[in-house]
């Protein structure tokens, strides 16, 4: 396989990536046996550039460092990148990713994460990015604030940049098998690659795994949810039997095809197909009522007492009712997420001898279903719901980089992307039901029928000039200008409920909600470079971003609400800032040592809760700072071989500076700062309080040692602890939301052949056993009289993070 001018000039600094060509290859072993650092290439700025030379806070980590610590999944990159943390929500949008204290609400589907994912140079904005499984990769990078002109759109906290593995020009044909005894999960793997020519080269990957068991414990018992028929009067037992013990009980089947052709040494065409299928037996599974709001300490719905553990109480829907023809609902009633997805890449570069042309042409599909036990802790008085949800989009950018000899260079290109989100929910509350309702509707308080089409025209460009040999000035600006046209309806209330939803016939014509909403922004950026040395830069840079408005098509159209179109849509978020950074190679390469300091303002950002006084979802917007320092270091001593510590003191504080109207907590009183307004709603100055999951002191520590065992065997072990400082995992300063510090550890020893050809591990994650919670919402149906002396706090339901898990793994290659 013909090996590219940009292959060419890569391989020089890819020794930390067990991914090319055998030259590569002997250069880790050298590297290896001499001891000192390796380079390793990052694509920060959508070019290859070393770690060290690339004037951006970004943490990357490369193949075998991905391998060895069974980096398979977005959760699992938040487990080695300290300041990175994913709260997995059941509904809303899936997930809340928070960066350096900035993240997103998890409540509303419609709200795109501010921290961004990209995937082999494509732009994934949503939650449910955190059902992909990831494997075979090359390698993840983790870029720090604001990041609009080389990401596209909606990363105003930051990236998560995934790059999977390319065709090699060698054979390489691997099986990997595994078993997790905690879930009682086994796993296997394989890769094929292989060139097909000089000029051709394929890959297939797939991974399947399956558990018995489950990470969380279950424990409740039979709950009668009896219903009211609204027709008849009649009155009807319906039991809900308890969800299985131990959740999620998860099944994955993942693949992945690259077709890879390099018919000149100047042109590279990739193109990568993937699928996903990923199914568990609760979409709530790690949902654990952590805090009470009562003084006793037992739930207010369910009477068991609040622990930092890791187990649930919820049931199943009641299986009479799924079997009436409860939509998407399993016909016993069981709880279930059941998440597909598939997606292709087609990237394209060309190198000519001025200009290196690149595009990158993306469709991404998925369609999330499930039923939830969705007061999370199932009662006599239960809520469940069934969703379908599905998301398209396609996806079109071109850049050009100019590659000069003298000072002046430049960059410049454009973004197109069209996107559709379709939405249908169906929930059952209040213990209604109503005879004359349409087949399957018997049993339903609401139903929600919405969809959002989006469409994102964006330029952007860059100049780059060399002011001298030590001294770079770069500067650019990115123009978006989004439309996004959304509707949203009722087509069913119970006759019950028609005091609190809407229908979609409402005599007043606000039944059905209809949005066009356009939104245009300039995002400039700045960055001054000084490079004394080869081994020492420093850089300098003014930063902003976007992140879109948008319609939340999850939400609930009141009738207590007097602007339902407020209540659903919401305006864009912005960021601007400074950075300042020093990276410094020393010691003859034996030490890396990193600093930056970094200040930004976000404007508007985007808070989702739910306004009970009028039974509404609602989306308001707050000013935030986040200020912070971060020292890392990597040590690799040439007198130890195969020896590397590495670890970071990271301090961070992230607040609002405005938002006067903030929502109280559920159960806030007028002691604690909340005041009615209006007599509905309910609210207090968060004004320099903290945002959520935002540490002030993070920290990680990991040291990795290999070493030869005879003439033909190694022998290696990796250590890594992270650190997390005290938190509210509450955005609204609930006290009760406090997360306490904690240190998680997580270990691994291998031992296999000296040239890789098998390896027998054991990796070990959290094994601390700790609980801990990185997101959380108020009970539903629990905490009362907000904003009055008799206020009550709502139990805290946490996401829980996974417990102490130990995998053993086997690897073979051919």
């Amino acid at each position: 396989m013909r090996i590219s001018k940009s292959a060419l000039m890569a391989s020089t600094v890819m020794g930390a990536l067990a991914v090319t060509t055998p030259a590569i290859a002997q250069e880790q072993a050298a590297v290896a046996s001499e001891g000192g650092l390796n380079d390793i290439v990052v694509t920060a700025r959508k070019r290859e550039e070393t770690l060290q030379d690339v004037p951006v806070s970004v943490a990357a980590f490369d193949a075998t460092m991905i391998e060895t610590r069974d980096v398979t999944s977005v959760e699992k990159i938040a487990a080695i990148a300290p300041q990175f943390n994913v709260g997995r929500a059941s509904n809303g949008s899936g997930a809340q990713l928070t960066l350096r204290g900035i993240g997103s609400s998890s409540t509303s589907i419609g709200i795109e994460q501010s921290v961004a994912v990209v995937v082999d140079g494509a732009y994934y904005g949503q939650g449910r990015i955190i059902q992909e499984g990831f494997f075979d990769l090359q390698r993840v990078e983790v870029l720090k604030g604001p990041q609009a002109l080389f990401f596209g759109k909606n990363a105003t906290a930051g990236v998560i940049s995934i790059t999977s593995a390319d065709p090699g020009v060698d054979p390489e044909f691997m099986i990997k098998g595994g078993y997790e005894f905690k879930a009682q999960q086994y796993r296997i793997e394989g890769v094929a690659s292989t060139p097909l020519s000089d000029t051709v080269g394929i890959r297939l990957a797939a991974r399947y795994s399956n558990s018995d068991k489950g990470y969380y414990k279950n424990v409740t018992v039979p709950r009668n949810y009896s219903t009211l028929d609204v027709a008849t009067g009649a009155t009807q037992d319906n039991i809900a039997q308890p969800a299985p013990t131990w959740q999620p009980a998860e099944e994955e089947f993942l693949t992945r095809a690259t077709l890879k052709l390099e018919p000149t040494d100047r042109l590279t065409v990739t193109l990568k197909g993937s699928y996903d299928y990923n199914r568990v037996n609760n979409s709530s599974w790690n949902y654990v009522t952590y805090e009470c709001g009562l003084p006793s300490g037992v739930s207010q719905l369910t009477g068991y007492a609040c622990d930092r553990d890791f187990v649930n109480h919820q049931n199943n829907m009641p299986a009479n009712i799924a079997a009436a023809g409860f939509p998407y609902a399993k016909d016993d009633g069981a709880l279930y997420n059941r998440y597909k997805s598939a997606a292709a890449t087609l990237n394209i570069q060309y190198d000519a001898d001025l200009l290196q042309i690149s595009s990158v042409s993306n469709y991404q599909w998925n369609n999330n279903r499930w039923t939830c036990a969705c007061d999370f802790q199932s009662s006599d008085a239960g809520t469940w719901a069934t969703e379908n949800s599905s998301w398209r989009a396609y996806s079109q950018e071109l850049r050009a980089l100019s590659q000069f000899d003298g000072p002046f260079n430049f960059m410049i290109g454009g973004l197109y992307q069209n996107t559709k989100r379709d939405f249908e929910q169906y929930v059952m509350f209040a213990n209604l039901s109503n005879s004359l309702a349409p087949a399957g509707f018997e049993y339903l308080a609401t139903s929600k029928d919405s969809f959002t089409d989006g469409e994102t025209f964006a330029l952007f460009g860059q100049a780059i000039f060399e002011i001298s040999d030590t001294l770079e000035l770069a500067g650019g600006v990115r123009y978006t200008n989004e439309t996004k046209t959304s509707f949203f309806t009722q087509p069913y209330n119970n006759p019950g409920l028609t005091g609190i939803f809407r229908p979609s016939d409402d005599p007043d014509g606000l039944g059905v909600v209809t949005a066009n909403q356009q939104f245009i922004d300039w995002s400039p950026e700045a960055t001054l470079t000084w490079k004394p040395s080869p081994d020492l830069m420093v850089y300098g840079a003014y930063k902003t971003a976007y992140k879109s408005g948008g319609f939340s098509n999850g939400g609930i159209n009141s009738k207590f609400s007097a602007n339902p179109t407020d209540d659903l849509t919401f305006e864009p978020e912005t960021a601007e800032g400074f950075e300042i950074g020093i990276k410094s190679t020393l010691m003859d390469r034996q030490l890396r040592l990193n600093l930056t300091v970094f200040t930004y303002d976000y404007n508007d950002l985007q808070v989702d809760f739910f306004n009970s006084p009028i039974f509404a979802f609602q989306t308001l917007t707050a000013d935030a700072r986040t200020r912070g320092v971060e020292l890392e270091f990597q040590f690799a001593p040439r007198g130890v071989p195969g020896l590397n510590l590495n670890g970071s003191v990271n301090y961070n504080k992230a607040k609002y500076t405005d938002f006067p109207l903030a929502p109280c907590y559920a159960g806030q009183t007028p002691a604690e700062g909340c005041t009615l307004v209006g007599g509905l709603s309910a609210r207090q100055d968060l004004s320099d309080a903290p945002l959520s999951v935002a540490p002030e002191w993070t920290g990680n520590l990991g040291v990795s040692y290999e070493m030869p065992v005879g003439e033909a065997f190694k022998l290696g072990f990796n250590a890594d602890a992270r650190y997390s400082d005290s938190y509210l995992a509450s955005g609204f300063g609930n006290p009760l939301s406090m997360q306490d510090s904690y240190v998680t550890l997580d270990a691994g020893v291998r031992f296999g052949a000296e040239d890789d050809n098998w390896t027998l591990a054991v990796i070990g994650k959290n094994l601390t056993n700790e609980f801990y919670v990185t997101g959380v919402v108020d009970g539903p149906s629990t905490g009362s009289g907000t904003g009055t002396a008799a206020g009550v706090k709502a139990d805290q339901l946490g996401f829980g993070a996974l417990p102490r898990t130990v995998m053993v793994e086997v690897t073979k290659r051919f």
